[in-house]
């Protein structure tokens, strides 16, 4: 089973899916092209209730794309991202490819710590940015080298009458530009309208190809401080495909994708910027998942495929069982990742849809999806499913990769595929350590292998916790607690939820004369850190346990400072 040329899942696949997928022929930007030719007056895009089509995405993505030209955006640069999911999310994401540049994706409720650390290491220079984070990255330091700062007013997405209803003022671009440009800076201030306006892009403009690269997705990947993962338009149109190839009951230009999912994450921006466009699919835009969100707009575009995290299915079920109107009775497939599927919510969510809810399983590092369970009876709750079409795997030796474990012995999963990155951004050692010389992907996670092929994760080589479907390392998050003064040592674990995932906890041995108070620790975790990492458990320790060489022992610190302790009230 781990050889290339012996693939027995191949039997478990659904009907209609090939074992393998096409070699891709067209990049990100062709793949656009080709939905709008087909499908240019089927909506591509609906953020409350406000509709774009696929004609007029294609003209907003040539203006925009302009309008970074004349910012000086050429092939090969990075432009930063900083945006929850609107439609400005979508058009900037398509503008940024057409011109051969490298989007960046970053979550826009990263702290100016963790925000600046990535600008510091991708090297941007056109930021496009959220408002309520545009003053975070305009007050960037001058060696960090962002020449153009682009505010995003989301709202100017939404219908009048929605302003209207909440009051909001309506946009006036010009006096937005001029008060930008008062700011005492050497960095340009602009308005997203100002891109907006520009004429459309040459026809005649280079177009990127298939071993451009496309994006950097900072992850920390298996090992510690985050990363840029380097992902060419082969690797991230590859996995649209095998996305596609995997569900083969979806239907060109009639399908409604749910975007609860952040689209700065590798699975969102697979699943819903990429996938769903590739079909011709609507994609409903939430900038944060919100039941009462959801609800709302299904009375009027209600979802047929919902790619989500399990709490995100925990919460829509409990919704639909109450008083609320959702109603669900229209979704017919649902691939969740992240996190481990619990059975419960799988049951839960079948009944409330009557569609099916498969557990998908992947990494930033293989764009991101390379095993799934089958859209079928086939499927295995428990395991993360098969691997994808075109997919390869192997269990080895996780000391000695050369090393192949026997069928049914834990071993490290090896992934290879044509979705598999290109390296890391600037970090030749890290690749080394994760990317092998022959294409395989090191994924970090202990497995094992049924004789048909289906994987089910048993333990991780390292020590990532993942929380809300975001990887937080461990070390990261110490070094941020072992600057408080109180701070003597601290031990960072993940502590295992019934729903699936992980909460991050820590261990903190306090400084003489300390006094104890987690509530004070967490402000100060949530001043330095994502909400996400922030512990929402800590006990005090009187000393860690450790290895003879000195190391922190994290899993004895999960089994003998958590286990047994009564959890702390959550916030």
């Amino acid at each position: 089973m781990t050889h290339i040329d012996d693939r027995p899942w191949l039997s478990a696949y659904a009907d209609g899916v090939p074992s393998d997928i096409s070699e891709p022929t067209e990049t990100l930007v062709d793949m656009l092209d080709a939905a709008v030719a087909r499908h240019r007056r089927g909506v591509a895009t609906e953020f409350f209730g406000a509709q774009t089509t696929y004609g007029e995405l294609a003209e907003q993505v040539s203006r925009v794309a302009e309008g970074l030209r004349k910012l000086g955006v050429k092939e090969g640069d990075r432009v930063a991202l900083v945006l929850p999911n609107c439609p400005q999310h979508v058009v900037a994401f398509y503008a940024v490819l057409r011109l051969g540049a490298i989007v960046v994706e970053h979550n826009p409720l990263y702290t100016d710590r963790e925000l600046r650390h990535q600008f510091e290491d991708h090297g941007a220079r056109v930021a496009i940015v959220w408002d309520s984070v545009y003053d975070t990255v305009a007050a960037f330091p001058a060696d960090i080298g962002v020449e153009h700062v682009i505010a995003v007013d989301m709202t100017e997405a939404l219908p009048f009458a929605k302003r209207a209803a909440l009051r909001l003022p309506i946009p006036k671009a010009r006096e937005l530009r001029a008060a930008m440009t008062k700011k005492p800076s050497r960095r340009r201030f602009l308005a997203w309208s100002s891109l907006v306006e520009s004429r459309r892009l040459s026809r005649r403009h280079v177009r990127p190809t298939l071993d451009s690269v496309a994006a950097l997705q900072y992850t920390s990947g298996t090992t510690g401080t985050p990363k840029g993962v380097i992902l060419s338009h082969r690797n991230l149109r590859a996995n649209g495909m095998q996305c596609r190839a995997w569900v083969p009951g979806l239907r060109e230009g009639n399908e409604t994708f749910y975007a609860v999912l952040p689209m700065f994450h590798a699975y969102g921006l697979t699943v819903c910027l990429i996938t769903a466009m590739s079909i011709g699919a609507k994609v409903v835009l939430f900038p944060r998942f919100d039941v009462g969100l959801v609800t709302d707009a299904s009375k009027t575009s209600p979802p047929t495929f919902l790619p989500a995290v399990p709490p995100i299915y925990d919460a829509l079920t409990r919704s639909a069982a109450g008083r609320s109107k959702l109603d669900l009775s229209h979704v017919r497939f649902s691939i969740s990742g992240a996190m481990s599927l619990p059975v419960a919510t799988v049951q839960r969510w079948e009944e409330a849809t009557g569609g099916l809810l498969v557990e998908g399983y992947g990494m930033t590092e293989s764009s991101p999806v390379s095993l799934g369970n089958p859209m079928g009876h086939s499927r295995r709750p428990g395991a993360v499913g098969v691997p994808f079409p075109s997919t390869f795997i192997r269990v080895v030796d996780p000391n000695d990769p050369t090393v192949e474990r026997e069928p049914g012995e834990p071993g490290e999963l090896l992934v290879k595929g044509p979705q598999v990155f290109q390296g890391y951004w600037h970090r030749p050692d890290a690749t080394a350590e994760s990317l092998l010389a022959d294409g395989w992907l090191r994924t970090g996670d202990i497995v094992t292998v049924s004789a048909d092929g289906f994987v089910t994760v048993v333990d991780r080589v390292k020590e990532l916790i993942i929380t809300g479907g975001f990887n937080v390392s461990p070390s990261e998050v110490e070094e941020v607690f072992l600057s408080h003064p109180d701070i003597a040592e601290v031990a960072v674990v993940g502590l295992a939820k019934d729903s699936g995932g992980e909460d991050v906890a820590a261990a903190v041995v306090l400084n003489a004369g300390a006094v104890f108070d987690p509530d004070a620790l967490k402000d100060f975790g949530r001043s330095r850190l994502a909400r996400y990492k922030v512990p929402r458990r800590f006990v005090e320790a009187d000393s860690l346990p450790r290895s003879l060489v000195g190391k922190v022992l994290r899993k004895r610190v999960r089994e003998e400072l958590f286990t047994a302790r009564k959890p702390q009230p959550r916030d």
